[in-house]
């Protein structure tokens, strides 16, 4: 697998043609007999502006993907923030609208379990992001009036399967500016997740604080070796 954009891009503000480069990254993936792409967007700006153009990229460049990627063949996944499945927070949908349009053709969705900072979002209105999905209860089951409805549970209960939702954390608090939550009290939130039906898995970022030893500590509850 290949991830495509991060922090660092902004494809639909900069203008980028999203068929152009869907098919440039799709073949790319085929050059070096990848499994597939991940699509962690961060446009956040795009998002913000609430004008559909970025979830217009989005599905365009996702239907691409998948003419070039065959679902069956090659994994197509995307890594939204978390509350970019909040409903009518935003004026083009964000999520809601990107699921509707391509969910079909998306394998799973590797959620970064985290609030959006960006230049429309200035840090000093962020004074609660550091607590935000941070319990058992604000990362499964409700999350704050910030972000109404897009805690693991709350999601799958607009109609996403929850074997889609894979759960994604932060491994230490210098890897994100929120949403950190120490790998005993994670471990715990996963054991109650599964017991309530889901087992999608875990991802984590970045290496090196994303190793071995965080992984072993964070599955020991859920998914012990």
């Amino acid at each position: 697998m290949v991830s495509a954009f991060g922090a660092t891009d902004a494809p639909t503000s900069v203008g980028l043609d999203p068929v152009a480069t869907a098919n440039t990254m799709a073949a790319w993936v085929k050059q070096y007999g990848l499994d597939g792409i991940d699509v962690d967007y961060e446009d956040f700006n795009a998002i913000n502006a609430g004008d559909g153009k970025a979830e217009a990229w989005l599905t365009s460049f996702t239907k691409q993907l998948r003419v070039q990627l065959p679902q069956g063949t090659y994994i197509l996944t995307h890594a939204p923030v978390a509350p970019w499945f909040s409903p009518n927070k935003f004026g083009g949908g964000a999520y809601v609208t990107i699921n509707k349009a391509v969910g079909h053709l998306i394998d799973w969705y590797n959620l970064q379990v985290c609030t959006p900072l960006s230049s429309a979002y200035p840090q000093t209105n962020f004074s609660y992001g550091t607590s935000e999905y941070t319990t058992c209860d604000g990362l499964l089951s409700t999350s704050s009036s910030t972000w109404p409805n897009s805690a693991l549970f709350q999601i799958a209960a607009s109609g996403i399967p929850l074997s889609k939702l894979v759960i994604g954390k932060p491994a230490t608090t210098g890897d994100a500016s929120n949403g950190f939550m120490s790998t005993a009290t994670l471990a715990g939130c996963l054991q109650q997740a599964k017991g309530r039906g889901w087992n999608a898995g875990v991802m984590v970022w970045e290496f090196p604080d994303a190793a071995a030893s965080w992984i072993r500590d964070v599955r020991s509850q859920a998914f012990p070796e």
